[in-house]
């Protein structure tokens, strides 16, 4: 009988790491060179007044030596399983971190917080310490905000990482990981982080990224540029900025600083208090003194914040966004990289039910439509492709409750009304950077430029029926703003108030550059040269053209195959967008002009002056085109007064710029036609009869054929007319005729009630026809529909 020969097993591979010898309730992220190297934290300043005389294992690893309540071992060598030799030291000796950390959280307070802060602060502190029974939690209060120690993306020593499903982590395998009451599980690798049934996160320790250990001298020198102004400059933020644009837990961003500046990011720190600085005279305290060395603080956020990527934070997003938010600067590139730190952070992602606090669930949703905005309006301003795109968003709308219940003194009515006028401020934002990314996407991307251009000589036709649904989007979301952001009441507010400054301006010029993009395009798409069509030969194309038929193209508004009485709508259309984007413009008040800006604003006045550059370029006429150079000279002379000192500097003169490069280029174009009054009408309405015989709606003796009569189809210049612009203010320029309350368009575009001396060429067929009735006899476009026009 032959020997029984053993063969060898091959050791299971373990999918998950060895139990530690603690209860799994005790089981977390524990990494204990955060524990040994926790000194040099930002966030645990405290630390050194609470450790021990090391036991003989601390001892031997030259390492901090910890006590929890309720354990007889140290730290450390509960993680380890090791005998503590601290078992031997009587009891009376033992420090309780607990007392000690209520100790030194009373000396570290400031006297100045106001009573909502103490009371807010005293019941999540309360909050935490019924609910720390584990050593994980009792660890959680060594130093450091208390509020971030539960939080996926704002803990102190700790950044996460979005596992998706391509990664070399496969799902399958992370669920058979065990999990710990707190969702998190230890591996070799890090901890991984179980916020929901189908979202995880990669927990890693910051202490080995690249600058961590420069972290505490960065936020010091830091707050040295600024000493012994940060807290001044902290309410100047708070006060003008954050309302209007509230990426902040202000209440979580206040705790920590009141208790150091140390446990402050410093890229956060540093960026709030150079866009704060924006506004040092409108501080009475601040005004006579010298200002703080901001190159100092843009070299400083520099730095902090190329090292903040390496361990990325909500507040890495934070610190990029409104650093963005200065007018100066091309910020096109670290939008880029905000965006994929952003998809990293799993901001992109339904966080509506993770198991993180409800404070930021909220917060991650306004960081994420914040971020969604930076992208659409960067891709606007700088003429770039989007990074976001709808197939990859999943973020829900925002509502009132993603916002935090207080944020102001229960006794400042004002506050609290600038507060809530700003959260509704930014909520329209949001929705019409949606109209926005739509317009940018269907007109705006090279798909849909070959598209035009397959088109051919039905380019235009194909637009126009693309951009009505769009334009009624644009004309609900003016409709319906609430009445605390509309213009009339803040133009009001500012008399009553001119002290008090207001941050709604940057909305409604948004809108206006969403007007302006979509009708820019159905001008372009009119006047481009004959020939510039995918059935044309290359030898055609405008980049073939010599300079002299490009230019005698564009100034004389030739297109092929565009309808001259389609074309005379849309140029309506245009102008009128056009007449009430500059009215806007001059009915600004200082207290509009100082307030907080977007960083797309400056970007935005100039599109306004852009657009009527375009319309000059592309007039018919030579009457027509004057008209548009007078409006141009009066709207470079309001910006040129919106820039005085204190009074936006800066932030139209970068339109006046663009706007002189603009008319510059338009004197190169040879003199345009001059048309008579009588034969512009002759010519528009019989345009006119051969659109609707060409839509069928009128039959070739005239006759009502389509069940509508000639003059409900007919438009003409006038459209407008009779329609209130609800503007309260005229914009000083002689065309326009004030009724009351509002303007309309006469001879030269007008119907003020009398005939403008500066009228142009084109004269109204004299038509009375309604806007409903031209919509329906052209079934396209609306000519007026979505106006800012309509009252407010």
């Amino acid at each position: 009988m032959s020997a029984h020969c053993a063969v060898p097993r091959t050791a299971p591979i373990a999918i998950a790491p060895k139990p530690p010898l603690f209860p799994p309730s005790r089981q977390n992220s524990i990494h204990l060179d955060s524990f040994r190297n926790g000194i040099d934290s930002p966030d645990s300043d405290s630390v050194s007044a609470l450790s021990l005389p090391p036991c003989e294992a601390c001892s031997g690893r030259r390492s901090e030596c910890f006590m929890v309540d309720d354990e007889e071992s140290c730290v450390a060598c509960l993680a380890t399983g090791t005998e503590c030799s601290l078992l031997e030291v009587p009891p009376s000796r033992k420090r309780r971190l607990n007392g000690d950390l209520e100790t030194s959280n009373s000396k570290r307070s400031s006297p100045g917080r106001s009573n909502i802060s103490r009371r807010r602060h005293q019941q999540q502190s309360l909050s935490v310490a019924s609910a720390s029974t584990s050593l994980i939690e009792d660890m959680a209060n060594i130093g450091g905000p208390t509020l971030l120690k539960r939080t996926l993306g704002l803990q102190a020593d700790r950044y996460s990482q979005y596992i998706g499903p391509t990664t070399d982590f496969e799902p399958s395998l992370i669920n058979l990981s065990p999990f710990d009451p707190h969702d998190e599980s230890l591996l070799a690798r890090g901890t991984l982080r179980r916020v929901s049934d189908n979202d995880t996160f990669l927990l890693l320790p910051d202490h080995s990224t690249p600058g961590y250990e420069h972290i505490l001298n960065d936020v010091d020198e830091i707050e040295r540029v600024v000493a012994p102004h940060g807290r001044k400059l902290l309410d100047l933020y708070f006060a003008i900025v954050h309302p209007a644009f509230p990426v902040l837990q202000k209440a979580v961003f206040l705790e920590a600083y009141e208790r150091s500046h140390r446990e402050m990011p410093p890229p956060l720190l540093a960026a709030v208090y150079i866009l704060a600085i924006n506004w040092w005279d409108h501080s009475e305290e601040l005004a006579g003194l010298p200002r703080p060395n901001v190159r100092e603080l843009e070299r400083l956020v520099r730095t902090t914040l190329a090292d903040a990527m390496f361990r990325p934070k909500l507040s890495t997003i934070q610190a990029g966004l409104i650093l963005s938010q200065r007018p100066e600067g091309d910020q096109w590139a670290p939008t880029a990289q905000l965006v994929a730190i952003g998809q990293e952070l799993g901001l992109h992602l339904d966080c509506a039910h993770w198991k993180i606090p409800p404070w930021e669930r909220g917060l991650r949703k306004r960081l994420a439509w914040a971020l969604y905005m930076q992208d659409k309006w960067g891709a606007l301003v700088h003429g770039r492709p989007s990074h976001i795109f709808a197939s990859n968003w999943a973020v829900r709308p925002l509502v009132p409750n993603d916002f935090p219940d207080v944020e102001w003194d229960e006794n400042d009515v004002e506050e609290r009304m600038e507060i809530e006028k700003g959260r509704a401020v930014f909520m329209q934002m949001v929705n019409l950077s949606q109209i926005l990314a739509e317009i940018l996407e269907t007109f705006y991307t090279l798909q849909a430029s070959q598209a035009a251009d397959a088109a051919g000589a039905q380019a235009t036709q194909l637009i126009l029926s693309l951009a009505k649904p769009i334009q009624l989007k644009l004309k609900e979301w003016y409709s319906g703003l609430p009445s605390i952001v509309r213009m009339d009441s803040s133009i009001q507010s500012s008399f009553n108030q001119p002290s008090r400054l207001n941050s709604i301006g940057y909305m409604h010029l948004a809108y206006f550059a969403a007007e302006i993009t979509l009708h820019r395009r159905i001008i372009r798409s009119m006047d481009a040269p004959a020939g510039s069509t995918a059935a044309s030969s290359s030898s055609s194309s405008p980049s073939s053209l010599p300079g002299s038929q490009v230019a005698n193209s564009v100034s004389s508004g030739a297109s092929a195959g565009v309808d001259p009485y389609i074309q005379h709508i849309c140029r309506s259309a245009a102008k009128a967008r056009l007449i009430s984007a500059m009215d806007f413009v001059n009915r600004l008040t200082p207290s509009h002009l100082r307030a907080f800006w977007y960083f797309a604003s400056k970007t935005n006045f100039a599109l306004i002056g852009t657009f009527g550059s375009l319309l000059w370029a592309t007039s018919p006429g030579k009457e027509e085109a004057e008209w548009y150079r007078r409006r141009l000279g009066e709207y470079r002379w309001t910006l040129s007064v919106s820039s005085k000192p204190g009074e936006g500097k800066g932030l139209t003169e970068f339109a006046m710029g663009m706007l002189d490069i603009s008319t510059g280029l338009l004197k190169k174009l040879p003199e345009k036609p001059s048309l008579s009054r009588s034969n512009s009408a002759v010519d528009i309405d019989a345009a006119r009869r051969q659109s609707l015989l060409a839509l069928g709606g009128v039959g070739a003796s005239g006759n009502n054929a389509g069940g509508l009569s000639r003059s409900g189809l007919s438009m003409s210049m006038s459209m407008t007319s009779g329609m209130t612009m609800g503007m309260g203010m005229g914009m000083g320029m002689g065309d326009i005729s004030m009724g009351s309350g509002g303007f309309g368009l006469g001879q030269d575009g007008y119907t003020g009630g009398h005939n403008s001396a500066d009228g142009s060429g084109m004269q109204s067929p004299g038509s009375d026809e309604s806007e409903s009735d031209e919509e329906e006899g052209y079934g396209n476009f609306s000519a007026t529909a979505g106006m800012a026009g309509s009252r407010q």
